[in-house]
């Protein structure tokens, strides 16, 4: 039962991943037309830069939603492990948009800066409207993201912050441009490049992060340490000799090497590996699964460990 509800209350949260990043790309839609539009209309290179970002963090919502969508599917014949590679293929794909899109922009900067032009001052408009919405989608994004473990979620709120710190580099160039145009005539332009490097630094963190998850890179020690607490609770269970986890999508996958009494029988030894299964999966619902190695545990040892964990000789012909 308690199984039951850990793997319904991990359902749970897969859907409110996919609800947000559905309600982002319908958010981030409206504002990469309204700042492109504004922007060409305005004659303002930063915010059609923007516009750009904006756009691609429209598509970067909607590779998120598909990535936590398939990673959902339940595991098939031919993927035993699930299909939660697909919410890492995600977060990898955001990154990659992420790094064009700061290259896009970079170039559009660039070949514009020699263009003279007057700014209007309803440029500012979508600008400061973006900056209020997108606040508030990162803040839910990151906090979502964390609880259920998602990186493709995470990855789509580094790109929120980056849409956010280019609307303010953004603002703020349009604002001195059309302040003083005569003194701050290329403000406009740089403010564009200025976004693309912003862009650009992003994206390799994003990408770095995530290509850490496909390499299978171990969780963090205290992750690790939850596992082999659990697992040395169980009553015959001596102690833990390997213990390996590799993410797929918002779980883990563990291997766990686990010492028992030498003397015990196979069926003995295989019902306490069942029970640290099954303690595994149901006080740590991030994890997805776990295969259990048992490992004879040193013979000098092992009698005195044995009583501790609350067993008697007796249960095994001593």
């Amino acid at each position: 039962m308690l199984v039951d509800s850990g793997r319904a209350a991990a359902d749970r949260q897969e859907r409110i991943g996919r609800r947000i990043a559905l309600l982002s790309t319908g958010i981030g839609f409206l504002l990469a037309v309204a700042k492109v539009l504004v922007g060409l209309r305005a004659g303002s290179t930063a915010v059609v830069s923007d516009g750009l970002e904006a756009a691609g963090d429209v598509l970067s919502s909607a590779i998120v939603y598909a990535g936590l969508w398939l990673a959902s599917k339940p595991p098939d014949f031919e993927h035993p492990y699930g299909h939660g590679r697909y919410e890492t293929l995600a977060g990898l794909a955001v990154g990659a948009m992420l790094l064009l899109t700061g290259a896009a922009i970079l170039w559009h900067s660039g070949t514009s800066m020699s263009q003279e032009h007057q700014l209007a001052r309803y440029a500012l408009y979508p600008l400061v409207a973006a900056i209020i919405l997108k606040t508030a989608l990162a803040s839910l994004k990151f906090r979502t993201g964390k609880r259920i473990g998602s990186t493709s979620l995470q990855a789509d709120a580094w790109h929120d912050l980056t849409d956010l710190l280019s609307t303010t580099v953004a603002l703020i160039a349009v604002s001195l441009t059309i302040s003083d145009p005569a003194r701050f005539a290329s403000a406009d332009h740089i403010g564009g490049i200025l976004i693309g490097i912003i862009i650009l630094a992003l994206s390799v963190k994003v990408v770095r992060r995530t290509v850490g998850q496909l390499l299978d890179t171990m969780p963090e020690p205290q992750k690790m340490e939850e596992i082999r607490r659990v697992a040395r609770d169980v009553p015959g269970a001596l102690g833990i000799e390997k213990c390996f986890a590799r993410r797929t999508g918002l779980r883990y996958h563990v291997d766990l090497h686990l010492e028992v009494d030498p003397n015990m029988t196979v069926r003995e030894s295989h019902d306490i590996a069942t029970h640290v299964r099954s303690a595994v999966k149901e006080s740590l619902p991030w994890v997805a699964d776990v295969l259990v190695h048992v490992e004879p545990y040193p013979r000098e040892a092992g009698v005195t460990a044995f009583r501790q964990g609350g067993y008697s000789e007796r249960m095994h012909g001593k």
